[in-house]
């Protein structure tokens, strides 16, 4: 299968405004769309940590951080930026066609 055949649409690009948070699931993947100034990010919707949704968090700049103890994780690369959160949470790729955000979904 292709990567092609692999993206999935997850949104329109003016469904999440900039500074805002989408969450998504999609196939058994709990997905958070965020839109910063540098553009749109997915990241897993679960802190490595507390295990806490992080749609329920607050996006700074290219950071989220947990609403449970708050760590944080650059949405950019799924990393952990600031403790208690030392492991980081998975990162899906995007593209945007005609105005899709469509993710890269890893295959079953």
């Amino acid at each position: 299968m292709s990567d092609a055949e692999n993206f999935q649409f997850l949104a329109e690009v003016d469904a999440v405004k900039p500074g805002k948070l989408a969450w998504f699931e999609i196939d058994g993947h709990d997905i958070l769309l965020c839109h910063t100034k540098e553009g749109f990010y997915a990241i897993e919707n679960r802190c490595s940590h507390g295990l806490a949704a992080l749609s329920g968090g607050r996006l700074r700049g290219c950071r989220i951080i947990c609403p449970l103890h708050g760590g944080s994780f650059d949405v950019r690369d799924g990393s952990a930026t600031g403790k208690p959160a030392s492991r980081p949470i998975r990162s899906y790729p995007l593209r945007i066609a005609d105005g899709r955000i469509e993710i890269l979904l890893p295959a079953r």
